[in-house]
């Protein structure tokens, strides 16, 4: 048994074919690897047992991305989608209801609930003084509105109760209230009347008048004159205007003529004193000179086309003609 042992050197495990100058060439060659692997390595490039990263710079990653993820998924969302998502994230986190949150619509206004508010039948220099935005916006609808005729609601006639109103574009295309009757009931376009009234009303709490004009058929004037009777208003005709306008300068002309007419006549009457035995001829000149001087006053006579040039005639311009042509249709 001993022997055995010092054979295997010492129970050792040993090898009469081992060769020790072998293994010197083995760690040549390792090292000529590693070298050679250092060289081909890129500066940029980590190498193959890289150390683990730390816990926060993980976490760190982590909240980027899911930072990255929320931006992307609201801006996905609209204005509407993203205030109903922040109000459910609070009520989540700090606990409520969503009954909180809800907006009371008893305070909500439309446009027509701010005119309706600020209107006016007629906007004076005063109520112009102290103008908000829903006053401006009143004012603004006030002067597209068309302030030749009104209309007119005779429902509660019999309590002599009428409301009016101006006419807005559509009706003036129309017709309605002009060439149609003024009754917001009544569409009738035959024997159309025009009255004047003194429309009496109460506006933010005070009093005022305004006088109005009307177009109303006969069954809808009756109705307006169901208590009393109101003024109608007639189209004056175009001989009675001419008769006006040149009423002024033929009453100058007639008193120049009664004047020499006048002087005419005394002339006449100191020379039949004079002359007492004239001729019956003679008397029969002066009574034809008596007639001429009483038809001087109807036309010119002839000396007066010589004493200077003649009366310069004005031309109308283009719109004093339009006003003459519409004077019969706006009453």
């Amino acid at each position: 048994m001993d022997n055995l042992v010092k054979v295997h050197g010492s129970g050792g495990y040993d090898s009469d074919f081992s060769d020790d100058d072998g293994e010197g060439e083995s760690s040549e060659r390792g090292l000529k690897r590693k070298r050679e692997e250092e060289i081909l390595q890129k500066p940029f490039k980590k190498g193959r047992h890289s150390q683990v990263a730390h816990r926060s710079l993980h976490s760190n990653e982590l909240d980027r991305e899911e930072a990255r993820n929320r931006r992307a998924h609201l801006i996905s969302m609209n204005a509407f989608e993203r205030h109903k998502k922040f109000v459910g994230d609070y009520i989540l986190y700090y606990g409520g209801q969503m009954a909180d949150f809800k907006r009371s619509p008893t305070k909500d206004k439309t446009d027509l609930d701010v005119l309706r508010e600020n209107h006016r039948f007629l906007w004076r220099d005063e109520d112009e003084d102290d103008m908000t935005w829903e006053k401006e916006l009143a004012k603004k609808y006030y002067d597209k509105l068309f302030k030749e005729y009104c209309i007119a609601d005779l429902s509660r006639y019999k309590e002599n109760k009428f409301g009016f109103r101006w006419r807005t574009e559509n009706e003036v295309v129309s017709g309605k209230g002009q060439f149609q009757c003024g009754n917001k009931r009544c569409e009738k376009q035959e024997g159309l009347k025009s009255w004047e009234v003194n429309f009496a009303y109460v506006e933010h709490g005070e009093k005022r008048n305004a006088l109005v004009k009307l177009r109303l058929c006969p069954e809808c004037s009756f109705k307006l004159n169901y208590h009393h009777k109101r003024k109608e208003v007639k189209a004056k005709t175009k001989t009675k205007r001419l008769s006006m306008e040149n009423q002024e300068p033929s009453q100058k002309k007639k008193k120049r003529k009664r004047s020499s007419s006048h002087s005419k006549k005394h002339k006449h009457k100191r020379h039949r004193d004079r002359s007492t035995s004239s001729s019956s001829s003679e008397e029969s000149q002066d009574s034809d000179k008596d007639s001429e001087a009483g038809d001087e006053p109807k036309g010119q006579s002839e000396a007066d086309h010589w004493r200077g040039p003649a009366p310069a005639v004005e031309e109308k311009s283009r719109e004093e003609e339009f006003d003459e042509y519409f004077e019969d249709m706006f009453l």
